[in-house]
């Protein structure tokens, strides 16, 4: 009786064995299931997209769109070469670094400001999110309007206050035009940030604002020595998707000047778009955009490891 009941044991154990292999395979097999949707949804939104773009920089492109062959760095070489290229690069570079840079900077002081209790708060919060909500188009052309030479009501608020003797064309002229497009740009850009902001702010304990206080430490020692470090994930993430949102803005530049007077306040993303749009180039247009993705990525690698690095 015992040596049957080892042997029925023994069998038992063995055929247990071979079931959990089997379960452990199941187990493993059914997260990729769950994530198979959302894995062929970014191959065919995001992968696939980026693979067509290198590729058709890579190709001449007929006028109707299709590939005509391999012609190797061609587009690359004659967008480089192209005068108005660098203009383009520097264009972007100080339209995404002055909207950038100024709209974190004065969305600290507004998060701060909103961080405080004080009657009305609600309705202010409400209504700083007004621009980013509306349209960048509706926006863009409000703001042309308010502008414009003969009836913009701005050279009229200006004539009236006896600032200026005669109407100023605010968007002919590319050194006003390109820091007034700046000033939009910011206008619109602020909400975001200084929600961004504020929510890292709202996660800082009150407690170290207090154990600060009692150590005798004044408000700009808070803010220098708390809050920036504490606010180090949230200025990143701001930093970075803004970064990204300024360099491909399109709206704006395109509805208030459209780039012009030749090419003085295009910036890549307008530039790609009369190339692809204007000139029928459409190649070359891939180039610039391949150029631009890869600015951005090594942009946003550099930054979020420097970021990274000081945290830890």
């Amino acid at each position: 009786m015992n040596l049957e009941k080892i042997e029925a044991g023994t069998k038992l154990a063995l055929t247990n064995k071979k079931k959990v292999p089997k379960q452990r395979k199941s187990q493993l097999i059914v997260p990729y299931l769950w994530l198979l949707p959302s894995l062929i949804l970014i191959v065919v939104v995001i992968i696939f997209p980026i693979y067509e773009l290198f590729s058709i920089s890579f190709s001449k492109i007929s006028l109707s769109g299709l590939k005509k062959g391999f012609i190797g760095w061609g587009n690359f070489s004659n967008v480089l070469n192209d005068p108005t290229f660098p203009l383009v690069l520097k264009n972007t570079l100080v339209w995404t670094v002055g909207v950038v840079g100024i709209s974190t900077l004065l969305s600290l002081g507004i998060a701060s400001l909103l961080n405080q209790e004080f009657p009305g708060r609600r309705l202010v919060r409400s209504a700083l999110i007004i621009p980013w909500a509306v349209s960048l188009i509706i926006t863009s052309v409000i703001w042309k309007y308010i502008l414009d030479y003969n009836y913009g009501v701005f050279n009229l608020i200006l004539m009236k206050l006896h600032i200026i003797d005669e109407n100023i064309y605010w968007l002919a002229d590319p050194s006003i035009s390109f820091p007034v497009m700046i000033g939009v740009g910011i206008f619109v850009t602020i909400p975001f940030t200084s929600f961004v902001i504020l929510s890292g702010l709202q996660a800082i304990p009150a407690d170290l604002y207090e154990s600060a206080s009692v150590d005798g430490a004044n408000r700009w020692s808070k803010f220098v020595h708390i809050t920036l470090p504490l606010l180090r994930q949230p200025l990143t993430i701001s930093t970075v998707l803004n970064t990204i949102y300024v360099f491909n803005s399109f709206p704006i530049i395109w509805s208030m000047t459209k780039g012009d007077p030749v090419n003085q306040t295009d910036t890549i993303i307008t530039y790609l778009y009369k190339l692809a749009f204007m000139s029928q180039k459409m190649g070359e247009a891939a180039a610039v955009s391949v150029i631009s993705f890869l600015l951005l990525l090594v942009f946003s690698i550099l930054y979020v490891t420097i970021a990274l690095r000081r945290e830890q």
